[in-house]
């Protein structure tokens, strides 16, 4: 039987960061991680950032290695963007259950019966399906995604909430994909009214993510980065907070003087959680493990992703 091991303590973290950057050194290397990373991981991220910022950074980096702390599908879009890069990730069984809800073969299958439309892939989906699709989008820029097309008929996938979001702000037709994210999906209405009742002063803030009713009280909605920009720039003191946990560390960075209230406790997505920086250290001592995507995937994939960051400039 597998026994537990303690946390590393302030002293072990240390050495472990100081052989991290003499590695990152060594081997000319990027840390890349999500907002959702443990607090140890975004510490010593060269760039922290959502699905969109972290998938610009790996197009116009200049490092040998790109080391990503994400769930798989992020490592396969940098990898996919940047082929000739060695793309590691401290843990590869990080894996996005959403990503999962949508198979090549099943989008394939939805295109048959829907052969005029466009598809628009969330860049939560896996590099099969990618290859599948016509434009990629994030939360932040999915609307203008949308708009972008000359097509009136939009095959959306994977994630329901977030399709159904962005669907009351275009007159085009939604063919909407029926994936969620198990982390944002299970938040309930009464869980942020409960949160409200206690703390009548505090806008609510969401990520699209979450379920429409939950969506429906928010003041504001938006990507993990609007979020952040929201809360840092707008003058309440304190805030409700609906989305993944992790992004508690650069709230409270940002905005030290304000208190962040989370809708709840179990908004933690667990395949987030499995790397942390001893991990690291061994993924660039051993360059492994390395993401991999087969060139021919690869190549239709990169298209789709190519198309995004065009639309969406820095």
């Amino acid at each position: 039987m597998a026994t537990l091991q303690a946390a590393p303590n302030r002293e072990q973290l240390d050495q472990y960061k100081e052989r991290l950057l003499q590695l990152k050194k060594e081997r000319n290397a990027i840390i890349l991680a999500h907002y959702y990373m443990r607090a140890e991981v975004q510490e010593v991220a060269d760039y922290i950032g959502d699905s969109f910022g972290l998938a610009q950074k790996a197009k116009d980096t200049d490092a040998d290695v790109i080391l990503f702390c994400g769930v798989h599908f992020m490592a396969e879009s940098a990898k996919i963007l940047n082929p000739e890069k060695i793309v590691l990730m401290p843990d590869d069984r990080s894996g996005c259950p959403m990503a999962d809800m949508v198979t090549g073969d099943g989008l394939r299958k939805l295109k048959a019966e829907y052969p005029n439309a466009t598809v628009v892939a969330y860049v939560n989906t896996s590099a099969d399906v990618k290859a599948e699709t016509d434009i990629c989008c994030t939360s932040s820029n999915a609307l203008k995604v949308i708009n972008s097309v000359e097509s009136d008929e939009i095959i959306w996938v994977p994630d329901k909430n977030l399709g159904h979001y962005v669907s009351q702000f275009t007159d085009k037709k939604m063919i909407i994909w029926q994936g969620y994210c198990n982390t944002h999906d299970l938040l309930q209405p009464e869980d942020v009214h409960a949160l409200k009742a206690e703390h009548p002063g505090a806008p609510i803030v969401v990520h699209p993510e979450c379920r429409p009713e939950v969506v429906a009280l928010a003041d504001y909605v938006g990507s993990t980065t609007g979020i952040l920009k929201y809360c840092r720039e707008s003058n309440f003191k304190e805030y409700i907070v609906a989305t993944e946990e992790g992004v508690r560390y650069m709230l409270e960075k940002e905005s030290p003087e304000k208190t962040f209230h989370f809708a709840s406790r179990y908004m933690v997505c667990p395949n987030m959680k499995v790397h942390n920086v001893k991990k690291m250290v061994r993924a660039l001592e051993t360059l492994q493990p390395q993401i991999e995507v087969d060139p021919m995937v690869a190549e239709k994939a990169r298209r789709s992703l190519d198309r995004m960051l065009e639309i969406v400039p820095k």
